[in-house]
C-alpha cells in the first residue's frame, strides 16, 4: 500500500513537472494557432507532447524525457529566431508561397508542389467564399497550408472610398459588464464611472447590472447589451 502511494505521489509530481515544462516552453516558443503552424512547428509540437506524456508516467528516470523536451523546445526557439533574421533560412524551413491561379491560369505544377489536387483547390475556394473562379485574379498557397485570394477589381466588395464616403472610425468594443458584474478596471481605462453605466442600462430598460450578461461600449452614449435572461430581448 505504501509503495503504491509513493508511486502515485511520484506520478503526480512528474505530471506537474511535465505541465510546467510545457508551459515554459510554450511561452518561449510563442503562441500560434494550428492554422499558423508550419510543418516543422507541427512535428515539434507532436514530439514535445509525446515526450511530456512519457515524462508524466516515467518514475525511474524522469530526467530523460525532460531533457528531450527542453532540447526540442530550445531548438525550435532557435530556429524561430533564425527564420526571423534570415530570409534564406525562412524559405528553407517554412517554405515559399506558391501561386496556384493567376489571371485565369491554374498552375498545375504548383498544385503538385502544394500537394493539392483540383478538388481540394476548389474546396479552398468555396471555403473562402469564391464559387466562381472567373472572379479571382490570384490565388496563393501560403506556407502554413492556407490559400489567400485576390479578387478582380470588378468583383471585389465596394468600399466607402469607392463611394466617396468618409465614415467615422469604429472603435473596439470594451466590456463594461460581464456575468452581472461591473468591470471597474475597464471603466477606469475608458474614463467612465459606475453611475454612467447604470444610467445607460436604465435607458435601455435594465434596472441594474445584475440583469445583464454582457454589456459592451463602443465609444458612443449607448451600450450593446445582452440580457441575463435569454427570454428577454435587449431594449
Amino acid at each position: 500500500m505504501t509503495e503504491m502511494l509513493q508511486e502515485t505521489g511520484m506520478t503526480v509530481l512528474t505530471t506537474l513537472l511535465s505541465i510546467l515544462a510545457l508551459f515554459l516552453l510554450t511561452k518561449l516558443m510563442g503562441a500560434k494557432q494550428v492554422s499558423q503552424m508550419t510543418m516543422f512547428d507541427y512535428v515539434v509540437g507532436i514530439t514535445i507532447g509525446s515526450a511530456a506524456a512519457e515524462l508524466a508516467t516515467e518514475l525511474e528516470e524522469p530526467h530523460k524525457p525532460l531533457t528531450a523536451i527542453i532540447v526540442y523546445g530550445l531548438v525550435a526557439a532557435a530556429i524561430s529566431v533564425l527564420c526571423c533574421r534570415s530570409l534564406k533560412a525562412r524559405a528553407v524551413i517554412a517554405g515559399r508561397p506558391l501561386v496556384l491561379l493567376e489571371d485565369g491560369v491554374i498552375y498545375r505544377e504548383n498544385l503538385k508542389k502544394a500537394k493539392l489536387d483540383l478538388n481540394e483547390f476548389l474546396t479552398y475556394c468555396r471555403i473562402g467564399g469564391w464559387f466562381d473562379l472567373s472572379q479571382l485574379q490570384t490565388a496563393v498557397f501560403e506556407h502554413n497550408g492556407t490559400v489567400s485570394f485576390l479578387p478582380k477589381e470588378t468583383d471585389r466588395p465596394a468600399t466607402p472610398a469607392d463611394l466617396n464616403k468618409n465614415p467615422s472610425q469604429s472603435q473596439v468594443q470594451t466590456p463594461f459588464v460581464m456575468d452581472g458584474k461591473l468591470l471597474s478596471g475597464n471603466l477606469r481605462q475608458a474614463g467612465k464611472e459606475d453611475a454612467w453605466v447604470r444610467r445607460a442600462l436604465l435607458r435601455q430598460g435594465y434596472r441594474d447590472e445584475g440583469e445583464v450578461f454582457l454589456a459592451l461600449w463602443g465609444g458612443g452614449e449607448d451600450l450593446t447589451v445582452f440580457p441575463m435572461d435569454p427570454k428577454r430581448t435587449g431594449v
